[in-house]
Order: structure tokens, then C-alpha cells, then sequence
């Protein structure tokens, strides 16, 4: 008996056995190289906080400072005329509007200019195809007057403001609730003076990437004729990148994670049967490969696989919304109409900002709601205008 037990292990323990195979590659694997090569990686798991996150953090300040000086060098360079004045009259209706929403934050950082000047590069960059988009700045300081950033600006872009300083403040408006009733005038702005087929409410310290209008151009005119996207109340256009994790209540999530395991586990194992010259396919080693794939794609951060999507516009995902966060919105006239209804009949308090009851409005009034991944802007904005904080961090 303990003769058929050695016998037995012994064939476990050769080196030509997969199972010291997988094993190695294991502890290879999460023990080694991925710590190694992912400690860096801010939204890993391998990350290594204690040591990366405060010299990260100063580094992304400094830059974020240098990208501002960058901005404001960018619009003193620029000659052109006054449009201060927003106008209905244009002689067609804009696709897009991109209402930018600012307040006056830290003079230091240029927030509202990075912003902007993203946007208007990329705008004359997109050219022709994106000659129906208009940009809108928004204004929503007490006193608009002493909003710096956007004095320059009124110079290239059309503007309104929300005037509120020869007014007494009403005790009853809290900084969340206020921040409800700002995003309420601007979106009611933009429908008013422009009256766009869609508009993107964004947010002052959400900087676009790259590839924004590519992608909003095949979303616009591809995937949003869908009935089901048609209806939707709003898009978000970004989602924390900390809470992209596949190990999360969302169900989506948790099929998407499955469907990875079931895509590379057989292909990882048919590359293990090339390599040691094994027959193609043994299902405890498919259900290995899946499992391994499944746990090396969590702990490296669902977010860096994300970022692969950005190859080409159709590989964008469209998914149901989850709570938290509006850096960047994309509303339908339509839908964006309804929001206002809805939104004029909520009020705003700790617990309760604007995007926790924007998401409230999809169980309650039966709407529907979804998120574009990977994300298109990326929200730079470490100093809130409602959380003071002399020490951000990155995470």
C-alpha cells in the first residue's frame, strides 16, 4: 500500500508532470514576475502603496501644475475673435454640444484652460467630421467676475454664467445641493441656446483623451441607434478607474470575468499541449488556464485590460451604469430634458450628491443608463470644489 502511495506521488512529482508544470508557473507567475513588473501599477493589486504612492502623488501634482502653465501659454498664443455671446440662431442644429462646467478652483493648477484646450485641439484636429460640434463654457462661480481662467476664455468660446452674488445665500442650499442646481442651469442652458441633438456635460477637471471624438462619432451614429441605447437617460463617459475591478456586485462584471476564463482557457491550454507535446485538450487543465487567467487579470487591474478596447471605436464597450461620479455625461435632448424634471424634484445633501441621485432616477422612475469602458476623459482634478483637502493623494 505504501509501495502504490510512493509510485503514485512519484508520478505527481516529476518534472514532466503537469502538475509540477502548472504549480511552477503559478508560483512563477504570482510570486515573481507579476509583483515585479506590477508594483507600479497604481490600480493593481501587486501595487505597492507604501512605497509608490506619495512620491506618485507629488510627481502627478507637479505635472498637472506644468500641464496648466502648458494650457495657459496654449489660448495667449491664440488669435481668434470674440464669441463671448452664445446665439441660437446658428444655421443648423449642433450633434454635439461639450458644455464644460467650472468653478474657480486653485489659480495654480489652470484646471478649466487644460480642459478647454484639450477639447479645442482635438476639435480642430477631427476637422471636417466634427464640424457640427460646438463647444459652451459654463460659468457656475458666485461671483462670475472673479473666475480668472474663464475671462480668458470668454474670448474664444461662447459663455453663460450663473450670477449669484447680488443675492442673499438660501440656508437651505447646501455645497451639494448647489452643485445640483449648477449642473441643472447648465444643462437648461445648453438646450436653450443651442439646442443640440446631444449634449456632454463636463466636468472642469476632466481632461479628454485622445481618441474622444472618434469614438463619440461611431457611438452617435452606430451604436446609439439601438432602441434600448436610443431611450437611455444618460451615458457616463467615465468611471473610477479603482472601482473598474472584476471582483464587484455588478453582474455584468462577473460574466464578463467568466467569459475571459472560457476564452483563454482552452487557448492557454492548447499553447501547453504545443509546448510539452501533450494531447490538445484536458479539461482539469482548461478549468487551470481559466481559473489562472480569471485570477492574473484581477490582480493586475481589469482597468489595464480595459485600455486594450482603445485599438478601434467598436471595441468600446457599452454596459448598465453603476453609481459614483460625473466628470463626464452624455445626455440625449430628450433624455437630458427628463433629467432636468427629475433633478428639479430631488434635493441634494451629504450622502446624497448628484450622481448618487442621478442613479437613484433608474430605480425609481424605471429609466435606464449606461457607462462607455474604457473611460473618455481622465478626471486630473485632485483638489475638489466640495471636499477641501491640502494633501490629495492618488488614491
Amino acid at each position: 500500500m505504501l509501495h502504490q502511495a510512493w509510485q503514485h506521488c512519484g508520478r505527481w512529482c516529476r518534472w514532466s508532470s503537469p502538475f509540477i508544470h502548472l504549480l511552477t508557473l503559478t508560483v512563477v507567475t504570482f510570486g515573481v514576475v507579476a509583483p515585479l513588473i506590477c508594483h507600479r501599477l497604481l490600480h493593481s493589486y501587486f501595487y505597492l502603496r507604501c512605497w509608490h504612492l506619495n512620491p506618485m502623488s507629488q510627481e502627478f501634482l507637479e505635472q498637472n501644475q506644468q500641464e496648466g502653465q502648458a494650457a495657459l501659454h496654449y489660448f495667449e498664443k491664440l488669435q481668434i475673435p470674440n464669441t463671448s455671446e452664445p446665439s441660437g440662431s446658428d444655421a443648423f442644429q449642433p450633434l454635439l454640444l461639450v458644455t464644460i462646467i467650472t468653478v474657480q478652483r486653485r489659480n495654480d493648477f489652470h484646471y478649466v484652460l487644460q480642459v478647454a484646450s484639450h477639447f479645442h485641439r482635438l476639435l480642430r484636429k477631427c476637422g471636417a467630421r466634427c464640424q457640427s460640434h460646438h463647444i459652451l463654457l459654463c460659468n457656475v462661480e458666485s461671483d462670475p467676475s472673479s473666475h480668472q481662467d474663464v475671462r480668458l476664455l470668454s474670448s474664444f468660446f461662447p459663455m453663460v454664467s450663473r450670477d449669484k452674488s447680488g443675492e442673499n445665500p438660501d440656508p437651505r442650499v447646501n455645497q451639494f445641493e448647489k452643485e445640483k442646481q449648477d449642473y441643472i442651469f447648465c444643462l437648461e442652458q445648453s438646450l436653450l441656446v443651442y439646442n443640440p441633438e446631444y449634449v456632454l456635460v463636463v466636468e472642469d477637471d476632466a481632461v479628454p483623451e485622445e481618441d474622444i471624438f472618434s469614438v463619440l462619432q461611431h457611438l452617435l451614429l452606430a451604436r446609439f441607434s439601438k432602441p434600448y441605447l436610443r431611450d437611455a437617460l444618460y451615458f457616463k463617459l467615465y468611471h473610477p478607474e479603482r472601482l473598474q475591478r472584476y471582483f464587484n456586485p455588478e453582474p455584468m462584471r462577473i460574466l464578463e470575468w467568466l467569459g475571459l476564463g472560457m476564452f483563454l482557457g482552452p487557448v492557454l491550454n492548447c499553447m501547453y499541449s504545443w509546448a510539452t507535446g501533450r494531447p490538445s485538450l484536458s479539461w482539469p487543465i482548461v478549468l487551470f488556464f481559466a481559473l489562472y487567467s480569471m485570477a492574473l487579470s484581477e490582480l493586475v487591474g481589469r482597468h489595464y485590460m480595459l485600455e486594450l478596447r482603445r485599438l478601434a471605436p467598436p471595441l468600446y464597450s457599452i454596459v448598465p451604469v453603476t453609481e459614483c461620479c460625473t466628470p463626464a455625461m452624455l445626455f440625449s435632448a430628450p433624455s437630458a430634458r427628463r433629467t432636468l424634471g427629475y433633478l428639479k424634484g430631488l434635493h441634494c445633501r451629504q450622502g446624497f450628491a448628484k450622481d448618487i441621485a442621478l442613479y437613484s432616477l433608474l430605480r425609481t422612475k424605471g429609466e435606464n443608463a449606461y457607462v462607455v469602458e474604457p473611460n473618455l476623459v481622465q478626471h486630473v482634478g485632485m483638489y475638489s470644489s466640495l471636499r477641501l483637502n491640502d494633501n490629495p493623494k492618488l488614491l
